[in-house]
């Protein structure tokens, strides 16, 4: 670690101290719910949502959150972690992000299920079928909060023009935190893209391997799940937007 700089060498051994309490925790990370343990979760655990916005190697805004935009990469996660990587003893490294999820290996949602033959074909259909309702059920929070952000960011991109008086950084702290926001809902939309193509493969290859009445069930909730997905896709706003936050007309 000599050779990271000051801030990196913080960042991994931030990380390296958090994997060595989930280690010692095992069982515990998690409660008997199945939620992440209280005594693990922070307000900022999913700020790092969002940071990977280009351009590369950017830094991130030093603007707090405010509490839309939280509740914006809070809401984000469940619709950007695996199904099959909830309510694990390691959940909670994803959840500060010390996990990278692979979003685009739309077989492996499939793979994960087929360790699970030894049940029985219901309890397999069962599983597809209560994932999918799951992500269906998700939806509506995310979007109606990123119909907010969006809205907000907007607003504040037009008020920049109205305050001449302030320094660059402020400036990019603003329009970098305006990137991030967008970049987490791109990011959510990309998941849910390839979490229906994996959805789909698995239904595909169960119908065949272990055909069941189930698979018109699955199929249903499937293609809702797409009809919401479509909806949301031009997060048409259902309030009337106002001037610009430093505008007087």
């Amino acid at each position: 670690m000599r050779y990271l700089s000051p801030l990196k060498r913080k960042h991994v051994s931030r990380a390296l101290l958090l994997l060595a309490a989930i280690a010692m925790l095992g069982g515990c990370a998690n409660s008997d719910f199945g939620e992440v343990n209280e005594t693990l979760v922070t307000n900022g655990m999913h700020d790092w949502i969002g940071r990977g916005a280009p351009p590369a190697k950017a830094q991130p805004s030093k603007f707090e959150y405010t509490d839309d935009e939280r509740a914006l990469r809070d809401n984000a996660y469940p619709l950007i972690e695996p199904p099959f990587d909830r309510q694990q003893w390691y959940s909670v490294a994803g959840e500060y992000g010390l996990i990278k999820f692979n979003l685009a290996d739309r077989q492996k949602y499939f793979e994960r299920l087929q360790s699970e033959w030894h049940s029985s074909s219901a309890a397999l259909y069962a599983r597809l079928i209560d994932d999918i309702r799951n992500d269906t059920a998700r939806l509506s929070q995310f979007f109606e909060t990123a119909g907010r952000v969006i809205d907000i960011d907007q607003k504040r991109q037009k008020s920049l023009a109205y305050i001449p008086s302030l320094s660059k950084a402020e400036q990019y702290n603003a329009i970098r935190r305006t990137r991030e926001n967008a970049h987490v809902v791109n990011i959510v939309r990309q998941s849910l893209f390839n979490r229906v193509a994996s959805y789909q493969f698995a239904l595909e290859r169960l119908v065949i391997v272990v055909p069941s009445v189930q698979a018109v069930e699955a199929e249903r909730l499937l293609k809702q799940l797409q009809s919401q997905i479509a909806r949301y896709d031009t997060l048409p706003p259902t309030w009337r937007r106002e001037p610009s936050l430093a505008s007087t007309n």
